[in-house]
């Protein structure tokens, strides 16, 4: 029987956990191993999910940036045929999340690798704006200086318009008030860009206006979780 890895979701906003499947906790106590991009977040996570669950009988590792001594550990759990969870900070673990490197070694190794349901921000901000589902591509992060991350954002629209995609990228929570700045100064006028805020949140915003709309409203992103989507 091969050794098992469960992909473990967790939640977009803290208290939302009225959007996580039932079934997460069965997963999460089949395993031995927790691998967490945060232990404190993650332990409390999962009491959040079952008081009574006993944290501490877990072996517990940080996977940070999956550095070599990450990789290893869980190569050695693998070894061990333990069964291992993988936890992200928010939302789906591999996505947009350094537990892909893990994953990447499970499947190596031949493990059964199990994602599990949950919320993911990419995904539900692009069912809510009213673009292209058929053809996107997620990007991650756009440059932190003003001049690449202009250049970042005319190349995204180029690709919108050549392929009739749906670009998808988020910034850091303190900096997207600038990141809005940015996309109604270089796009044109009738690019359209959805903004999606504290998704599954109870003061959850998701809005797709042309830059022209947007330039007529007030937002304030600052310090709330965001994702943008444009298409040209």
């Amino acid at each position: 029987m091969s050794v098992q890895v469960y992909l473990i979701p967790t939640f977009l906003y803290e208290d939302a956990l009225h959007v996580l499947p039932a079934y997460l906790l069965e997963a999460i106590e089949k395993c031995n191993v927790l691998f967490v991009e945060n232990e404190r977040s993650a332990r409390r996570y999962i009491k959040q999910l079952k008081r009574e669950i006993v944290i501490d009988d877990y072996e517990w590792f940080t996977i940070g940036k999956a550095e070599q001594g990450v990789v290893q550990a869980f190569r050695a759990c693998l070894k061990e045929r333990k069964t291992i969870g993988i936890i992200s900070e928010a939302g789906c673990p591999g996505v947009a999340d350094p537990g892909q490197i893990l994953v990447g070694v499970a499947q190596e190794m031949g493990a059964v690798v199990t994602p599990l349901v949950g919320p993911s921000s990419i995904l539900l901000a692009l069912m809510a704006s009213g673009m292209n589902g058929q053809q996107f591509a997620f990007t991650g992060y756009l440059p932190i200086d003003n001049q690449q991350r202009i250049k970042a954002v005319k190349e995204l629209e180029l690709e919108s318009n050549k392929k009739n995609s749906t670009q998808i990228f988020i910034e850091t929570p303190y900096r997207n008030n600038q990141m809005l700045e940015t996309l109604l100064k270089t796009c044109q006028p009738a690019t359209r860009i959805c903004v999606a805020v504290n998704i599954t949140g109870p003061d959850e915003v998701i809005k797709t206006l042309t830059v022209q709309q947007w330039q007529q409203q007030t937002i304030d992103l600052h310090k709330k979780p965001a994702i943008f989507l444009l298409k040209a």
